[in-house]
C-alpha cells in the first residue's frame, strides 16, 4: 500500500494548488480528467461541467463513488471608494477563518492581481480594542490589493470588476510524519483517494462485478454536486472528508464511516457492510455522526434517485479552516473502497 499511498498524497498535492472555488473549477476537473486518461478509464463531462469516469464490469448495475473538486472561496462584490474590494463568500466558512489571508483575484479576462483580506480598520497601533473585540463579518472586512490604488477608479483600471473570483491561499505543508495540512482537504483528499482506487483497479487489471462510475462534482460546497448521477447506478458512495473534534469518533489516521448527516441517516446496508469488511481486514475506521454536515450524497438523494447511499473518508481536522489529515487517514480509506469492490 506504500506505493499507492505515494500516489495518493503527490496527486493530493498537485491538486491542492489548482484554485477551483465553486463555479470556477474547471482546470481542476481537466486535471483530474487527464489522470483517470493516463490510467486509461474514458471519461465524459456533464453539461454542467462535472465528470464521470467509468469502468465496465459485468453487470451494467453500477456503485458509483463520488468526490467533490470545488472549494470553499469569494468573488468581488464591491469596489470600494478607496480602491479595495468587498467579497463575498462562496460556500459556508466564519469570516475570522480568512482574517490575514493572502488571496488572487481574477479577472474575466484571465488576469490575476494578489491581496490580503484584513480588517477595515486592521493596525493594532490604531484601532487595539477594533483588532481585540471587533466583529468580522462583510462590512467590517475587506482586501487590500497588492497594487497601487487610492480609489474605485484605480482599482477598476486593473480591470479588476465585481463577480471575478478570488483564490484563498492554501498553504498546502507535507511534513515527514505523514500530515498532509492545507486548506481545501475538503474534499480534494476525497478525490485523490478515489483516483488511487482507479489507479488500483487498472494496475492489478481488476474487472469489477459491478460497473465502477467515479464521479467527481464541481458544486458541492453549494448544495447541488451530485443532482445528477451516472447511469444504472444502485449503490452511491459519497466519499468525503470526516470531522474529527471534540465529541467525535473521527480521527485523521482514519477512515470514518458516517452513519447520519444533517440530511438524515445513510444505507444501513452500506454501513454494515463497510463496517464488517472494516472489522475483517483490520482496517483503522471509526462510525461518526456529523450535525452539521451534508454531502453528495445529500445531493443524491433529495434529487429523487432511487438509490442507496453510503459516506466514507479520510479524518480532515480544522473543517472549512485551515485543514490537516493523515496519510494513514487516506491509506484507510482506500483500503476500506478497495475491499468493499472486492466483496
Amino acid at each position: 500500500m506504500k506505493d499507492l499511498t505515494d500516489y495518493c498524497v503527490d496527486i493530493l498535492e498537485e491538486l491542492l494548488l489548482i484554485p477551483s472555488p465553486t463555479g470556477y473549477a474547471n482546470m481542476a476537473i481537466d486535471f483530474v480528467k487527464k489522470e483517470f486518461e493516463k490510467l486509461d478509464i474514458p471519461t465524459k463531462l456533464t453539461y454542467k461541467g462535472a465528470l464521470i469516469a467509468t469502468i465496465e464490469g459485468n453487470s451494467r448495475d453500477a456503485l458509483t463513488f463520488s468526490g467533490h473538486v470545488d472549494t470553499l472561496g469569494m468573488m468581488v462584490k464591491e469596489i470600494k471608494p478607496d480602491g479595495r474590494l468587498s467579497f463575498h463568500r462562496i460556500g459556508s466558512y466564519p469570516f475570522n477563518t480568512v482574517e490575514g489571508e493572502y488571496v488572487i483575484v481574477k479577472t474575466i479576462d484571465g488576469r490575476e492581481f494578489t491581496g490580503t483580506v484584513t480588517l477595515n480598520n486592521s493596525s493594532v497601533h490604531v484601532h487595539p480594542d477594533e483588532i481585540a473585540k471587533g466583529e468580522r463579518s462583510a462590512d467590517t472586512m475587506s482586501i487590500k490589493l497588492d497594487e497601487l490604488v487610492n480609489s474605485e477608479e484605480d482599482t477598476r483600471k486593473l480591470g479588476i470588476e465585481i463577480g471575478d473570483f478570488i483564490f484563498i491561499d492554501t498553504r498546502t505543508v507535507i511534513t515527514e510524519s505523514g500530515f498532509i495540512k492545507s486548506r481545501h482537504l475538503d474534499d480534494k483528499a476525497g478525490v485523490a483517494c478515489i483516483l488511487s482506487l482507479a489507479k488500483y483497479l487498472k494496475d492489478n487489471d481488476i474487472k469489477p462485478e459491478m460497473t465502477i462510475h467515479f464521479l467527481i462534482s464541481n458544486y458541492e460546497e453549494v448544495g447541488h454536486g451530485a443532482c445528477f448521477i451516472p447511469e444504472n447506478t444502485k449503490d452511491f458512495i459519497a466519499v468525503d472528508m470526516a470531522a474529527p473534534d471534540t465529541g467525535q469518533a473521527s480521527k485523521e489516521i482514519l477512515v470514518t464511516i458516517c452513519a447520519m448527516d444533517s440530511s438524515g441517516p445513510y444505507d444501513i446496508d452500506i454501513r454494515n457492510k463497510l463496517i464488517q469488511i472494516a472489522k475483517s481486514k483490520d482496517i483503522d475506521y471509526a462510525v461518526d455522526i456529523y450535525p452539521f454536515y451534508m454531502s453528495d450524497g445529500s445531493a443524491a438523494l433529495r434529487s429523487g434517485n432511487d438509490i442507496k447511499v453510503g459516506l466514507i473518508g479520510p479524518g480532515v481536522s480544522n473543517s472549512h479552516t485551515f485543514e490537516r489529515t493523515h496519510r494513514l487517514g487516506l491509506e484507510n480509506t482506500i483500503r476500506l473502497m478497495i475491499e468493499y469492490i472486492k466483496s
